[in-house]
């Protein structure tokens, strides 16, 4: 140190010396929810509502996780619900579509197509009675 200049040790010494000055807090306003707000809140009250704040978050992440499976549940029921009309909508069709080709006509038309040998009956059914057969025999 001995070899420094006086002037620099002096403005060292009076640079250590130097208080920092604080910068003063800003000004709360004095209006009622400060005061109210102030004089409840404090670090030791944030500590002991911490639980309940992480059990609250953790009660909305399972509110949103719920809604959101029930919206895809309600998107699910209308896929099928559309599904389900379609195939009620061709069940109908299939079904006329069979008694249209179970007529008569189509019937005939059918087996004349077919060339199986088969022909229409010219005389027509008979009805039997229970009392003819059980005589017969």
């Amino acid at each position: 140190m001995t070899n420094r200049l006086r002037a620099q040790i002096e403005e060292e010494e009076e640079e250590q010396d130097l208080v920092v000055e604080e910068k003063p807090l800003k000004d709360i306003p004095d209006n009622y929810l400060f005061k109210y707000l102030g004089s409840k809140f404090t670090a030791d009250a944030a500590t002991r509502a911490l639980p309940f704040i992480l059990f609250m978050a953790l009660l909305g992440m399972i509110y949103i996780a719920n809604r959101n499976l029930a919206e895809r549940n309600v998107r699910d029921i209308d896929k099928i619900g559309k599904e389900v009309n379609e195939l009620n909508w061709e069940y109908k069709s299939l079904k006329a579509k069979l008694a249209f080709q179970s007529t008569a006509s189509e019937v005939l038309k059918k087996i004349k197509a077919d060339s199986l040998g088969l022909q229409q009956s010219q005389q027509p059914p008979q009805v039997l009675d229970a009392e003819e057969v059980t005589d017969e025999h």
